[in-house]
């Protein structure tokens, strides 16, 4: 059914709920998973003193990424399931959607928070994803509270 999902993580709660559904499901097809971290500095314009630092704050990005998405395969690992990481910057909607797209996964498996009573049931970035993925898309939310 599956051969590749893609687990975007971000180590939020919510991508931690998503990463376990999409190994648990990949365990089941004996797929592979890509544990994808996409880096999201602000595109508004920053102050010099900002810019200085923008070097610095990317390391810290890339280092975390790289950790987050080892814990993915680690999780893998424990179930049996091959893993690759990856990391790309911009947008987190828009890159997750390109990174399915372009590495040709067969599904996409991410966390989304619930955003209140009177907001979207999805979190913004599962919404666009939901949206506009070309692959299916399972989005496992936290649980809601009335």
């Amino acid at each position: 059914m599956y051969d590749t999902i893609l687990i975007p993580f971000d180590g939020s709660d919510e991508a931690m709920k998503g990463a376990k559904h999409g190994i648990e499901l990949a365990a089941t097809c004996d797929a592979t998973v890509h544990a994808l971290y996409v880096v999201d500095l602000p595109g508004a314009p920053r102050t010099v003193y900002l810019r200085d630092d923008e070097d610095e704050m990317r390391e810290r990005y890339r280092e975390y990424g790289e950790e987050v998405t080892d814990d993915v395969c680690e999780m893998a690992a424990e179930e049996g399931v091959e893993c690759v990481t990856a990391l790309r910057s911009g947008s987190p909607g828009e890159e997750i959607v390109d990174y399915a797209k372009d590495e040709g996964m067969d599904a996409i498996v991410l966390g989304s928070a619930y955003r209140g009573k009177w907001g979207a049931l999805l979190g913004s970035t599962a919404e666009k994803v939901v949206r506009t993925a070309e692959s299916p898309v399972v989005t496992v939310r936290e649980k809601m509270n009335d």
